[in-house]
Formats: C-alpha cells, sequence, structure tokens
C-alpha cells in the first residue's frame, strides 16, 4: 500500500536516533527524544496559491529536519511514517 500526500504535504520516515552518547553511555528507549531529522518519502503536488500550483521545494529522498512535534503519525504496513506541511520542515541535510 502507498501514501500519496495531497496538497502540500510531505511523508516522512524517522532517521534512526543513535543509541548510545559521544562517551559511550547507552540510552534506554525513555530517555530517548524524539528524532527531527528523516527522510522524505513521498511528496504532495504543490499547494495552490492564487489558481496556480507552486511546487514543492524537497524531494523524495532528501533528509530533512522537522520541528520537533509537527505532524501526524500514522502506522502503516508495521512502518511508522510521519506526514507534515512543507512549511513544517526546517531545513535539508546535505
Amino acid at each position: 500500500m502507498n501514501i500519496k500526500p495531497l496538497s502540500n504535504r510531505v511523508v516522512l520516515k524517522n532517521v534512526e536516533a543513535e543509541e548510545t552518547t559521544k562517551a559511550g553511555i547507552i540510552l534506554p528507549g525513555s530517555a530517548k527524544e524524539k528524532p527531527q531529522m528523516a527522510e522524505v518519502i513521498a511528496i504532495g503536488p504543490g499547494e495552490v496559491v492564487d489558481g496556480k500550483i507552486v511546487p514543492m521545494t524537497v524531494k523524495v529522498g532528501n533528509k530533512v529536519i522537522t520541528s520537533k512535534y509537527s505532524g501526524t503519525e500514522v502506522k502503516l504496513d508495521g512502518e511508522e511514517y510521519i506526514i507534515v506541511k512543507e512549511d513544517d520542515i526546517l531545513a535539508i541535510v546535505e
């Protein structure tokens, strides 16, 4: 099953956070923060402004940084995804 976002929505999959600190301390699951880096899985066609579609800035496969508590989490076929508006994406990591 595929997810096809509408308008200026983007489907993201979180990039796994590191399980140990730089000092080598292993973090339990409850101590980990929600990751803010994700990979773009699918994009919508873009937002309609004044009757014209504004193209999306991000592309499938981009690594991005999102707002900390943005988006809607969904689970599909055992995988967890986040659907956000393009405005909630703060940066593209190159």
